[in-house]
């Protein structure tokens, strides 16, 4: 492993420069943060595997962002958006075996192809390096910052924990949680890692004040939760598991109704739960309850076309869009700027009617 490069190469002029520059600079940084050595077939390779599939990699670049919006420079922040895109290739690798997924970013499932144990291990040799990236930030932040950076970085691990304990546990047990159930898993597993937790540490790098750090964490909560609404509404629209992802589109993602063949229990079947008869209820809690290999296309397909049909979509759509705005209006009351344009821009993309 080597020290990571320097950013020179972001771009603040729109939004889709930001993020492609961004993702561009962060897979850098990755294939240098990851090791190649022995064994590689059997540790070193897997671990390469889910960063070399791409993504958005709007994580860190909320991260770069928020240090840049409080006058900092993204340089000293570089190497904590890199643990931040460890985390998530960590998470994705064990979120695929929690949830027995079938594919990610458009090939098999890491454990699909090397089975559940070497996933694991490679998962876990993911989550370690973070802190060895995360050792840093002494040398380019000092010792207090550093550890600060690191302090809130084991917050975003806890609630994260925290929040996928409630979502594997829920199906797991079969229970049916309520629209506040949901909102409080959702706050603590995407609210945390995918939206306030980069915004502050961004934030703290960047020299920000305790008002500044605790705004753009509010920001990027909204922000957070937004994104995994629009995602689970994504999750039923046409099939993009093969198609490359962009800056403003989707792809690499799952197959259309995943979610529901793995029984997520999203905001979109808690809607759709209230709005059925009794009969219809049992329907959706067998589909869902199957494993997701004996779930045919025509039971995700009637859960869909339900969903629409009784207005389930249309008021998860709304609710995206409200916290859209909500996270806007927040990013409109940070003194003006190229970066704070770009934020409100980036509350759009993730959050506002781009998936119909």
């Amino acid at each position: 492993m080597t020290d990571s490069p320097t950013p020179t190469s972001l771009d603040f002029s729109s939004l889709p420069a930001f993020l492609g520059s961004t993702s561009a600079l962060i897979g850098q940084a990755l294939a240098q943060a990851l090791p190649d050595g022995e064994p590689r077939a059997l540790l070193y390779d897997l671990a390469r595997d889910y960063p070399q599939r791409g993504g958005k990699r709007f994580r860190p670049a909320l991260l770069l962002l928020s240090c840049a919006l409080v006058g900092g420079k993204p340089a000293q922040a570089l190497p904590s958006a890199v643990a931040l895109e460890l985390f998530q290739n960590f998470a994705l690798v064990h979120d695929d075996i929690e949830d027995g997924s079938l594919l990610r970013r458009g090939r098999p499932a890491l454990h699909r192809i090397h089975g559940v144990p070497l996933a694991i291990n490679a998962g876990d040799l993911l989550f370690g390096l973070i802190f060895e990236v995360l050792a840093q930030n002494e040398s380019l932040l000092g010792a207090g910052t550093a550890w600060s950076v690191q302090r809130e970085f084991s917050r975003v691990f806890r609630h994260t924990f925290e929040g996928q304990a409630l979502d594997i546990g829920w199906a797991a047990s079969n229970h049916w949680p309520s629209r506040d159930e949901f909102e409080t898993m959702i706050r603590l597993k995407t609210g945390w890692y995918s939206g306030r937790g980069p915004c502050r540490i961004g934030a703290l790098i960047g020299g920000g004040s305790e008002k500044d750090i605790d705004d753009l964490g509010q920001c990027g909560e909204l922000l957070g939760i937004g994104f995994q609404i629009r995602d689970d509404l994504l999750n039923l629209a046409p099939d993009t598991s093969q198609q490359p992802p962009g800056a403003f589109a989707g792809g690499y993602g799952k197959e259309r109704g995943g979610d529901i063949a793995e029984g997520k229990r999203t905001l979109i079947i808690i809607e759709l739960m209230k709005k059925l008869p009794a009969p219809d209820v049992a329907r959706v809690e067998d589909i869902l309850n199957a494993p997701a290999e004996s779930t045919s296309p025509g039971d995700i397909e009637w859960v869909i076309a339900t969903a629409e049909r009784t207005g389930a979509i249309a008021e998860v759509r709304a609710r995206c869009e409200a916290l859209g705005q909500d996270a806007r209006n927040l990013a409109e009351k940070l003194p003006p700027s190229p970066q704070r344009k770009l934020l409100a821009e980036l509350t759009d993309y993730l959050m506002l009617d781009r998936w119909s």
